[in-house]
């Protein structure tokens, strides 16, 4: 048998295995890793996911938390997994900022992720304390122009969704904002609460309690048209700006060489377990929309948004 024969028996031979593998697959447990800090929205979401799809694939996920990095930890390793469909990934748009943040990154999120299943997304409102006098959006802006270097915001990072958020909304209105990051969305509150800083764009499930108590007051939601929960507060959009809306987005990812017949498998199971009604009401109590979209169509918005936020990254001069 001469070498380009082999050759072929070889790959022949490698190319039936895989299939086999996706035939069966899954035959033992998942690990599912999620890049963020538990008890956080990114973290919150993807469980009630999983929880269910467990029992849709008839096998155990296990949650593992690897925070750090804005995300970028975690979504490393698995980038680096192998691919055979027992290593997952849940993220959100944060990883479509990393790479403008992160330069050096030791993994390409549009070559080494592939796209499974969207979750849903939700919106970040602005909120801002009692004790200012801004009863609208319009008096906020027109107060920030008037007053250079005097307004403050925070976030849980640089980098991170809600600091993309602000900053998105802060160029397209106009105005001149001092970034202040926290470690946590819990510190960033008590200072919005306690009047030490002036906005937050905070996650609509963590604001709505806030709001409906009178404890902040709401502005504007990040997203282009308003939230179902708070049918008052305007969208950019409303008040005429463009180019200033945004949406947290959760989502699931698997590495890029998982083979195709795994990645149908996964995101059939997952659409079935989004369109059951129980799932459907957990993630309404969290304020997520869904967000319908093949793997196909969620990689193109990878990379779109990666493309997107570099240019904004660097008009906003945020740096790590």
């Amino acid at each position: 048998m001469n070498k380009s024969i082999r050759a072929i028996c070889v790959l022949s031979m490698i190319f039936a295995g895989a299939a086999a593998q996706a035939e069966t697959w899954p035959t033992r447990m998942i690990k599912a890793t999620i890049p963020f800090g538990a008890g956080s929205a990114a973290d919150v979401v993807p469980r009630l996911l999983f929880d269910r799809l467990a029992l849709e694939l008839g096998q155990p996920i296990v949650i593992e938390n690897r925070a750090g990095a804005g995300g970028t930890l975690g979504s490393g390793l698995v980038a680096k997994a192998d691919p055979d469909g027992y290593s997952i990934l849940s993220n959100s748009n944060a990883l479509t900022i990393a790479p403008a943040i992160f330069p050096n990154l030791a993994f390409d999120a549009a070559r080494d992720l592939a796209s499974v299943l969207m979750i849903g997304s939700t919106a970040n409102v602005m909120i801002v304390p009692n004790a200012r006098s801004w009863k609208t959006i319009q008096d906020f802006i027109a107060d920030a122009k008037a007053k250079p270097g005097s307004i403050s915001y925070g976030s849980v990072g640089i980098g991170s969704a809600v600091h993309i958020s602000s900053e998105k909304f802060r160029l397209a209105a106009g105005f001149e904002a001092t970034h202040i990051p926290y470690r946590g969305g819990g510190e960033v509150i008590a200072d919005i609460l306690g009047g030490r800083i002036d906005f937050y764009f905070c996650p609509l499930a963590t604001a709505l309690p806030l709001i409906r108590q009178g404890q902040v007051r709401a502005l504007v939601v990040s997203t282009a048209k308003r939230a179902a929960e708070l049918p008052d507060v305007p969208s950019p959009v409303d008040i005429g700006l463009k180019d200033a809306d945004s949406a947290i987005w959760f989502g699931v990812l698997v590495p890029s060489k998982t083979p195709r017949e795994i990645v149908d498998k996964l995101h059939a199971a997952g659409s079935k377990v989004l369109a059951d009604p129980v799932t459907q009401e957990g993630l309404k109590k969290l304020a997520i929309e869904p967000m319908p979209m093949t793997p196909g169509e969620m990689d193109a918005l990878l990379k779109r948004e990666i493309a997107a936020n570099m240019e904004l990254i660097k008009a906003a001069g945020i740096k790590q």
